[in-house]
């Protein structure tokens, strides 16, 4: 007698039920899933709650100063002086607009505190490198201090080197071009003296040399390659190769 029949009927309810749980189990997952998704939803916002409860923790005058202007330099950094507003600034240090104004009087005021102070500390790290005794040494300790600045400091750096506020005439980093280029010349003119060259020849010699370095490492900072000491040691070569090369006299 033929069971082929018999054993398909059989089977029918045993394939219903494996149905029924499949669709059970697919039911159980997405329930799952989502509620671990309304949880990390949860816990993504008690994280937002409490940084910025922790922003808002009342600091001293001089805490509050410093919060503000490490918050303005990076938003400075990445964005443009223009494309930040006193809002945003507000915003994301937690605390009202009149705070900011009450510390700074403006943006404007605000961006030229950062740009002293980035400019102070560039300045202070180059007069220390260019006091070397030996000009080669003198050299490089300052592309190192330049460097230097650029690793430890890249939001100051950014925030100075992109659009300055519209009643600064050349921008803060044109400014700090111009410092250093009239500090390298001083140098470079009693370095030509003694090796017997034009000592008018640190007229073009100074800026050639902060531009070679300042285009170098803004290049090394935007990229990350090669390293840091590579890169210094490379500047540092060309460089030297082209003031030891310079002809004696008045040429």
């Amino acid at each position: 007698m033929p069971t082929g029949p018999a054993s398909t009927i059989d089977d029918q309810p045993t394939m219903a039920s494996d149905s029924r749980e499949e669709r059970r189990l697919r039911k159980a997952e997405a329930r799952t899933r989502a509620q671990a998704q309304r949880a990390r939803e949860r816990v993504g916002r008690a994280a937002v709650a409490a940084d910025r409860a922790a922003r808002r923790v009342r600091m001293t005058g001089p805490q509050r100063r410093e919060q503000l202007i490490e918050v303005a330099m990076g938003l400075f950094a990445a964005k443009g002086f223009e494309a930040v507003s006193i809002e945003e600034i507000a915003a994301e240090a937690g605390v009202s607009k009149p705070i900011v104004y009450e510390h700074f009087g403006s943006k404007d005021g605000l961006f030229a505190v950062i740009v002293d102070r980035e400019v102070g500390y560039l300045l202070g790290a180059l007069e220390a490198a260019l006091d070397q005794p030996h000009p080669r040494d003198r050299l490089h300790a300052a592309v190192s201090a330049f460097f230097d600045y650029l690793a430890t400091r890249p939001d100051g750096f950014r925030a100075i080197v992109r659009d300055a506020p519209a009643g600064q005439d050349a921008g803060a980093y044109a400014g700090l071009l111009r410092n250093l280029t009239t500090r390298v010349e001083q140098v470079l003119r009693r370095h030509f003296a003694q090796r017997g060259v034009s000592r008018g020849r640190a007229g073009l010699a100074a800026p050639a040399l902060v531009g070679a370095v300042a285009m170098a490492g803004q290049r090394w900072l935007e990229t990350g390659r090669p390293t840091q000491a590579h890169a210094v040691a490379e500047v540092v070569d060309l460089l030297w190769t082209g003031l030891a090369g310079m002809p004696t006299g008045n040429g």
